[in-house]
């Protein structure tokens, strides 16, 4: 699983960097807006943790701009900005969650865990299956 870091506090960034990859995750990383999304249209991203303040493009535009081009990408913003408007704001945007700062590590690695269980197709998913001439196919509903 690759995660993408979007935050421009440099020590908050290597601290998620590093427990990230502890976990078992490859990190991608960029304390600028603009850098951070072109990262995120370029790669083959499966989360990004956003932060709402910074320089380039606000977190905003970037959850934006990635749900018209990436709907299926999911993000979880981190930021300072805890006002329950910010946060419907965020979640109103596409975020798939919303956390304020400061978090725990815990947390945070639960919270990631929950929303890639949510996006991530679930494996053992059976799509067809035939017996004799007649096969079902479980994602279109159709026999």
């Amino acid at each position: 699983m690759i995660i993408l870091i979007i935050e421009d506090d440099i020590s908050i960034l290597r601290g998620l960097k590093d427990n990230l990859t502890f976990e078992g995750y490859s990190v991608l990383s960029s304390a600028d807006g603009q850098e951070g999304l072109q990262i995120a249209l370029e790669k083959n991203v499966d989360l990004l943790l956003l932060d709402i303040m910074l320089p380039g493009i606000n977190g905003y535009e970037i959850c934006r701009r990635l749900k018209k081009e990436k709907p299926e990408l999911p993000i979880i913003m981190i930021t300072a900005r805890g006002s329950e408007m910010d946060k419907v704001g965020g979640l109103d945007l596409g975020a798939d969650d919303y956390l304020t700062k400061p978090f725990s590590i815990p947390e945070l690695l639960a919270r990631i865990r929950a929303v890639l269980r949510r996006s991530t197709p679930d494996q053992n998913e059976i799509e067809k299956y035939s017996f004799g001439e007649i096969t079902l196919n479980f994602k279109k509903f159709q026999a």
